[in-house]
C-alpha cells in the first residue's frame, strides 16, 4: 500500500530468520549481528521512519488490542506512536484502550534508530480469539491498511 501511494519501502525482513553477517557463530552473536545489520537498515536513510511489527504474547490470555511502543531517543517517535495507536482505535479496534509506552534501551531498534521508530504491537497471540483472527489473511489486511493509514496521517500532519 505503501509503495502504491508513492512511498519508497525498504523492508528488513518478512519472515522469522535473521538477517545476521555471513560466518557468525553461535546464537548470541548471531541475534547480535541480526539486530545490527536491522538498525543499520533503519538507520540508512535521512529522512524515514521506520516501523518494526510484531504481535504480543503474554502468560494471561485475557489481554488483547494493538499497542505502540516508542522511544524518546527521537522526539517524533511519540508522535508517529500516538497515530498509529489512534489508526487502531478508529478503524479496527474500537474497544482498544491500550496506551501508547515509552520504552528504553530493552528495545534495542527502538531506542537506537536516528529516524522516528514505533514497534507495533498488532495483538495477542496469547489471546485465543485475537490470535485465530491474526492467523487470517483478510484481518491481516486489517491490520496493513491500518498501519497505512496511521503513518499517512503522522506524515501527513508533520
Amino acid at each position: 500500500m505503501l509503495v502504491i501511494a508513492g512511498y519508497e519501502v525498504d523492508v528488513t525482513r518478512d519472515t522469522d530468520v535473521s538477517i545476521h553477517d555471513k560466518g557468525v557463530e553461535g546464537l548470541a552473536n548471531q541475534k547480535s549481528s541480526d539486530m545490527d545489520n536491522r538498525l543499520a537498515l533503519f538507520n540508512k536513510y535521512d529522512n524515514a521512519i521506520c516501523v518494526s511489527i510484531h504481535q504480543n504474547q503474554f502468560t494471561d490470555a485475557q489481554y488483547s488490542g494493538a499497542q505502540m511502543f516508542y522511544s524518546n531517543s527521537d522526539s517524533s517517535s511519540e508522535q508517529l506512536a500516538r497515530s498509529l495507536q489512534s489508526s487502531f482505535t478508529e478503524l479496527l479496534q474500537p474497544d482498544n484502550k491500550r496506551e501508547i509506552k515509552l520504552c528504553g534501551k530493552e528495545l534495542f531498534l527502538c531506542y537506537y534508530s536516528e529516524n522516528p521508530t514505533v514497534m507495533a504491537e498488532c495483538g495477542f497471540l496469547s489471546n485465543p480469539e485475537e490470535a485465530s483472527l491474526l492467523n487470517t489473511e483478510e484481518y491481516q489486511e486489517k491490520v496493513a491498511l491500518t498501519l497505512f493509514n496511521g503513518i499517512v496521517t503522522y506524515i501527513n500532519g508533520k
